[in-house]
Protein backbone atom coordinates (compact mmCIF):
# COMPACT_ATOMS: atom_id res chain seq x y z
CA UNK A 1 0.00 0.00 0.00
CA UNK A 2 1.12 3.38 -0.81
CA UNK A 3 2.78 5.62 1.55
CA UNK A 4 0.33 8.51 2.26
CA UNK A 5 2.63 11.12 4.09
CA UNK A 6 3.77 12.26 0.93
CA UNK A 7 0.62 13.25 -0.40
CA UNK A 8 -0.10 15.13 3.35
CA UNK A 9 2.87 16.48 3.57
CA UNK A 10 2.17 17.83 0.09
CA UNK A 11 -1.13 19.06 0.90
CA UNK A 12 -0.13 21.22 4.23
CA UNK A 13 2.43 22.78 2.22
CA UNK A 14 -0.01 23.72 -0.67
CA UNK A 15 -2.60 25.36 2.08
CA UNK A 16 0.09 26.44 4.44
CA UNK A 17 3.37 26.92 2.09
CA UNK A 18 6.98 25.63 3.35
CA UNK A 19 7.71 24.19 6.61
CA UNK A 20 10.27 26.74 8.27
CA UNK A 21 10.91 24.00 10.54
CA UNK A 22 10.39 20.52 11.71
CA UNK A 23 11.04 17.85 14.79
CA UNK A 24 10.36 14.41 14.81
CA UNK A 25 9.26 12.05 18.02
CA UNK A 26 9.49 8.39 18.26
CA UNK A 27 7.57 6.63 20.97
CA UNK A 28 9.00 3.14 22.07
CA UNK A 29 7.58 0.37 19.60
CA UNK A 30 5.45 3.55 17.54
CA UNK A 31 6.48 4.97 13.90
CA UNK A 32 7.61 8.84 13.95
CA UNK A 33 5.84 11.56 14.64
CA UNK A 34 7.12 14.72 13.05
CA UNK A 35 5.57 18.60 13.81
CA UNK A 36 6.03 20.86 11.12
CA UNK A 37 5.91 24.49 11.85
CA UNK A 38 4.52 27.06 9.21
CA UNK A 39 4.72 31.11 9.89
CA UNK A 40 2.70 33.12 8.10
CA UNK A 41 2.31 36.76 8.75
CA UNK A 42 2.01 37.01 12.73
CA UNK A 43 0.83 33.24 12.91
CA UNK A 44 2.75 30.33 13.57
CA UNK A 45 0.84 27.03 12.81
CA UNK A 46 2.11 23.48 13.84
CA UNK A 47 1.14 20.61 12.02
CA UNK A 48 1.42 16.51 12.27
CA UNK A 49 3.07 14.31 9.69
CA UNK A 50 2.94 10.45 11.03
CA UNK A 51 -0.87 10.82 12.43
CA UNK A 52 -2.73 9.72 9.47
CA UNK A 53 -0.15 6.92 8.34
CA UNK A 54 -2.12 4.11 9.57
CA UNK A 55 -6.50 4.41 9.91
CA UNK A 56 -8.05 5.20 14.00
CA UNK A 57 -9.86 2.29 15.03
CA UNK A 58 -13.03 2.39 17.34
CA UNK A 59 -11.31 1.05 20.62
CA UNK A 60 -14.28 -1.76 21.21
CA UNK A 61 -13.21 -3.04 17.92
CA UNK A 62 -11.97 -6.97 18.04
CA UNK A 63 -9.32 -6.26 15.39
CA UNK A 64 -7.76 -3.39 14.07
CA UNK A 65 -8.74 -2.98 10.20
CA UNK A 66 -5.33 -2.21 8.46
CA UNK A 67 -7.43 -0.15 5.52
CA UNK A 68 -10.40 1.56 6.33
CA UNK A 69 -11.49 4.06 8.83
CA UNK A 70 -10.92 7.70 10.01
CA UNK A 71 -7.58 9.21 9.53
CA UNK A 72 -6.38 12.78 10.67
CA UNK A 73 -3.64 15.17 11.27
CA UNK A 74 -3.74 17.78 13.86
CA UNK A 75 -2.71 21.85 13.22
CA UNK A 76 -2.85 24.00 15.88
CA UNK A 77 -2.57 28.13 15.03
CA UNK A 78 -1.22 30.70 17.52
CA UNK A 79 -0.25 34.32 17.33
CA UNK A 80 4.18 34.20 17.15
CA UNK A 81 6.45 36.21 19.16
CA UNK A 82 3.88 35.89 22.22
CA UNK A 83 5.24 32.70 23.82
CA UNK A 84 7.47 30.22 23.27
CA UNK A 85 5.29 27.85 21.80
CA UNK A 86 8.20 25.73 19.68
CA UNK A 87 7.83 23.81 23.07
CA UNK A 88 4.55 22.40 21.89
CA UNK A 89 6.16 20.18 19.61
CA UNK A 90 6.08 17.31 22.25
CA UNK A 91 2.92 17.82 23.61
CA UNK A 92 1.64 17.84 20.28
CA UNK A 93 3.03 14.88 19.12
CA UNK A 94 1.94 13.31 21.77
CA UNK A 95 -1.74 14.21 20.93
CA UNK A 96 -1.03 12.40 17.07
CA UNK A 97 0.23 9.41 19.17
CA UNK A 98 -2.95 9.16 20.61
CA UNK A 99 -4.73 7.14 18.38
CA UNK A 100 -2.09 3.98 18.02
CA UNK A 101 -1.23 4.28 22.18
CA UNK A 102 -4.65 4.60 23.58
CA UNK A 103 -7.34 2.99 20.78
CA UNK A 104 -8.94 6.93 20.42
CA UNK A 105 -10.58 8.13 17.32
CA UNK A 106 -9.49 11.52 17.41
CA UNK A 107 -12.66 13.56 15.95
CA UNK A 108 -14.38 17.27 16.33
CA UNK A 109 -15.89 17.80 19.13
CA UNK A 110 -13.69 15.67 21.11
CA UNK A 111 -11.17 16.80 24.22
CA UNK A 112 -7.48 16.29 24.44
CA UNK A 113 -5.86 16.97 27.61
CA UNK A 114 -1.51 16.49 27.79
CA UNK A 115 -1.73 17.16 31.70
CA UNK A 116 0.73 19.62 31.31
CA UNK A 117 0.34 23.08 30.06
CA UNK A 118 1.11 23.20 26.25
CA UNK A 119 4.11 25.50 26.32
CA UNK A 120 5.81 26.86 29.26
CA UNK A 121 4.06 29.37 30.96
CA UNK A 122 0.82 28.46 28.79
CA UNK A 123 -2.70 28.53 30.67
CA UNK A 124 -4.00 25.70 28.48
CA UNK A 125 -3.52 21.58 29.14
CA UNK A 126 -5.81 20.55 27.04
CA UNK A 127 -7.27 21.27 23.14
CA UNK A 128 -10.74 20.95 21.29
CA UNK A 129 -10.61 19.42 18.30
CA UNK A 130 -12.75 21.81 15.95
CA UNK A 131 -14.45 20.73 12.78
CA UNK A 132 -12.00 20.11 9.19
CA UNK A 133 -11.83 21.82 5.77
CA UNK A 134 -11.41 25.34 6.65
CA UNK A 135 -7.59 25.97 6.77
CA UNK A 136 -6.49 22.71 4.83
CA UNK A 137 -8.94 20.47 2.88
CA UNK A 138 -9.40 17.05 3.14
CA UNK A 139 -7.08 15.10 1.25
CA UNK A 140 -9.05 11.90 -0.54
CA UNK A 141 -7.43 8.96 -1.17
CA UNK A 142 -8.14 5.93 -3.44
CA UNK A 143 -10.65 3.64 -1.99
CA UNK A 144 -11.27 2.01 0.04
CA UNK A 145 -9.09 4.33 2.00
CA UNK A 146 -10.75 7.50 3.80
CA UNK A 147 -10.06 10.55 3.15
CA UNK A 148 -7.58 12.46 5.73
CA UNK A 149 -9.06 15.36 7.27
CA UNK A 150 -6.77 17.73 9.39
CA UNK A 151 -8.12 18.88 12.43
CA UNK A 152 -7.90 22.33 14.16
CA UNK A 153 -6.94 22.53 17.76
CA UNK A 154 -8.17 25.04 19.81
CA UNK A 155 -6.41 25.41 23.55
CA UNK A 156 -8.61 25.23 26.43
CA UNK A 157 -7.93 26.45 29.73
CA UNK A 158 -9.34 23.84 33.15
CA UNK A 159 -12.03 25.83 33.11
CA UNK A 160 -13.34 26.35 29.81
CA UNK A 161 -12.31 22.10 29.82
CA UNK A 162 -14.85 21.58 32.79
CA UNK A 163 -17.32 23.34 31.33
CA UNK A 164 -17.17 22.20 27.80
CA UNK A 165 -17.44 17.97 30.16
CA UNK A 166 -20.45 19.55 31.07
CA UNK A 167 -22.13 21.41 28.85
CA UNK A 168 -20.96 20.48 25.23
CA UNK A 169 -18.52 21.45 22.70
CA UNK A 170 -20.96 23.38 21.01
CA UNK A 171 -21.58 25.58 23.84
CA UNK A 172 -18.26 26.45 24.32
CA UNK A 173 -17.47 27.78 21.15
CA UNK A 174 -20.68 29.57 20.95
CA UNK A 175 -19.42 31.28 24.48
CA UNK A 176 -16.22 31.90 23.00
CA UNK A 177 -17.95 33.48 19.76
CA UNK A 178 -20.22 35.66 21.63
CA UNK A 179 -17.17 37.24 23.65
CA UNK A 180 -14.94 37.39 20.67
CA UNK A 181 -12.50 35.35 22.18
CA UNK A 182 -9.46 35.30 20.11
CA UNK A 183 -8.31 31.27 20.29
CA UNK A 184 -4.85 32.59 18.67
CA UNK A 185 -3.60 34.41 21.89
CA UNK A 186 -1.25 31.96 23.47
CA UNK A 187 -1.53 33.74 26.58
CA UNK A 188 -5.27 34.32 26.67
CA UNK A 189 -7.68 34.29 29.74
CA UNK A 190 -10.25 32.04 30.25
CA UNK A 191 -13.85 32.70 28.39
CA UNK A 192 -16.74 34.61 31.23
CA UNK A 193 -18.16 30.79 31.96
CA UNK A 194 -20.53 32.25 34.43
Amino acid sequence: MADVLPLVEARLTTALGEPDARAAVTFLGMDRIEVLRFHEGDVVRYATLGMSRQPMTDPTAVLADPVKGPRAELVLSVRAGLADTDKLLRPLAVLAASPQVEGLVVAPGASLDVGEPLWPGAPFTSVLVGEPGGLVEDLELDAPLDPVRFLPLLPMTPNEAAWKRVHGAQALQERWLANGTDLRDPARKSVPLD
